[in-house]
């Protein structure tokens, strides 16, 4: 029996809904809605289904309140590692893990 109160996530989640554009390695791109993030990974919930393994590029705005000062055009590498129905929101969840970020200058 599992225990959910044991976390195994290296880093703490902040929960926080912030509007992000995916595109995955095949080409299909989609909008997302963040359930929670940390600088180790995402949860978002989405229209498309996505396949576990599925590589993600990911396009969002980090607010101040996570970056400590300004809010950031943040570009994230992930991989998909979950994917629930959410029939309660019309879609589905993915949780991805983030292998790389950077930066983006302002526009």
């Amino acid at each position: 029996m599992s225990d959910r109160s044991e976390e195994k996530r290296a880093r703490q989640r902040i929960p926080v809904r912030l509007p992000v554009s995916i595109k995955s390695a095949q080409g299909a791109e989609d909008s997302a809605q963040t359930r929670d993030l940390s600088s180790g990974g995402v949860f978002f919930y989405t229209a498309s289904k996505f396949a576990e393994g599925t590589d993600l590029e990911m396009v969002l705005v980090l607010p101040s309140e996570l970056t400590f000062g300004e809010r950031r055009w943040v570009c994230c590498q992930a991989s998909v590692v979950r994917v629930e129905n959410s029939p309660e929101l019309g879609n589905f969840g993915v949780a991805a893990r983030i292998e790389r970020f950077q930066i983006l200058p302002e526009i």
